[in-house]
């Protein structure tokens, strides 16, 4: 197996051992040999009007964010791939875009995410919804349309400066929230902040998990990457050791800090979603092997990214391998 990081485009990702490509799509060559489970997912998100995008509508190809014609290198932090005009385009996209039904977030349905996880052997995934304090309602419409889907996990997300957080929390538990997912940068609230804080106390006592987006990614706005700091997310997760955090994107570019908290606090999971693969070698190396499990970012990058990099690392260690990619997940979550 080639040790080569770089690619022309994702379509080049099919010379390695792992991929083909069946009409014009880059999928699994043998779906017998690897099972996964993908721990970060989303579809369209709204805010402020009701869902423009129609969820149940499937398109012929998935406009996934970082477009699959890009150069890409799995050795670099996966938000390094873009160019600057991608960048500019992904934005207008969940920004000026998310009042609309147009954009490439038409594409992020329940049935495109369905059919990308077929074509990479990803047997189940974990859908996270973000909602501001009002005028959003992602995660119901999220939990709604999951409800009968048994490949799909899904975690609710109540804002911490949201009223009633008891009863939106036990609403959302009640419509299937397994968790609740937790963004600093985007619901602007530091970690600790006493508001979140009360919110962990009551995920405690409802047996709910929480996933954060964790660390900084260099491409958010400075009030967001001031409030995902890591320094900040240590606070929590000691107080409430009851409390089971996924660290979502391993910390970003704080790793190395991200891997010092799994390694110390036994509540603590880490989601390898946008590592490179470099860093991905290294958690498997000095990380708790038995609290780490894949996640691609759906719908911001195709799912062959994190798959290429976890299958590089595991090479000629199947048990690894088949812990990391879904045995974890599966006890985690109660999977079969």
């Amino acid at each position: 197996m080639t040790a080569e990081t770089r690619f022309e485009s994702f379509w080049d990702l099919a010379r390695l051992d792992y991929f083909d490509l069946r009409d014009g799509r880059l999928v699994l060559a043998d779906p017998r040999r690897f099972r996964s489970f993908d721990t970060h997912t989303h579809l369209a998100l709204s805010y402020g009007l009701p869902n423009q995008v129609d969820l149940l509508r499937e398109h012929p190809a998935s406009e996934v964010y970082l477009r699959l014609d890009t150069p890409v290198d799995l050795d670099v932090y996966a938000n390094k791939n873009f160019a600057s005009a991608d960048l500019q385009r992904m934005r207008t996209d969940l920004t000026l875009l998310s009042l609309t039904p147009l954009g490439m977030r038409r594409t992020h349905t329940l049935p495109n995410l369905l059919r990308d996880m077929d074509d990479t052997g990803v047997s189940g995934c974990l859908l996270l919804p973000i909602d501001l304090p009002v005028l959003s309602k992602n995660a119901e419409t999220y939990l709604r349309l999951t409800a009968n889907q048994e490949r799909i996990v899904c975690f609710g997300s109540v804002h911490p400066l949201a009223r009633d957080l008891p009863g939106k929390l036990d609403r959302q538990k009640a419509a299937g929230a397994r968790g609740m997912k937790v963004h600093p940068a985007v619901q602007l609230l530091s970690p600790d902040h006493p508001r979140c804080m009360k919110l962990y106390s009551l995920c405690q006592e409802r047996d709910l998990m929480v996933l954060w987006h964790c660390g900084p990614v260099g491409i958010e706005p400075p009030a967001g990457r001031r409030r995902c700091q890591l320094p900040l997310y240590e606070k929590p997760v000691a107080e409430n050791p009851d409390v089971t955090f996924i660290l979502g994107h391993s910390g970003a570019l704080q790793m190395e800090q991200a891997l010092d908290l799994a390694n110390r606090y036994p509540n603590v999971w880490l989601d390898l979603s946008c590592q490179g693969l470099r860093n991905v070698r290294h958690i498997l190396e000095h990380g708790p092997t038995e609290r780490l499990m894949p996640g691609s970012d759906w719908p911001f990058y195709h799912q062959t990214l994190h798959l290429a990099k976890l299958l590089l690392a595991t090479e000629g260690d199947e048990p690894l391998r088949q812990k990391v990619l879904w045995d974890n997940a599966a006890r985690l979550f109660g999977l079969s």
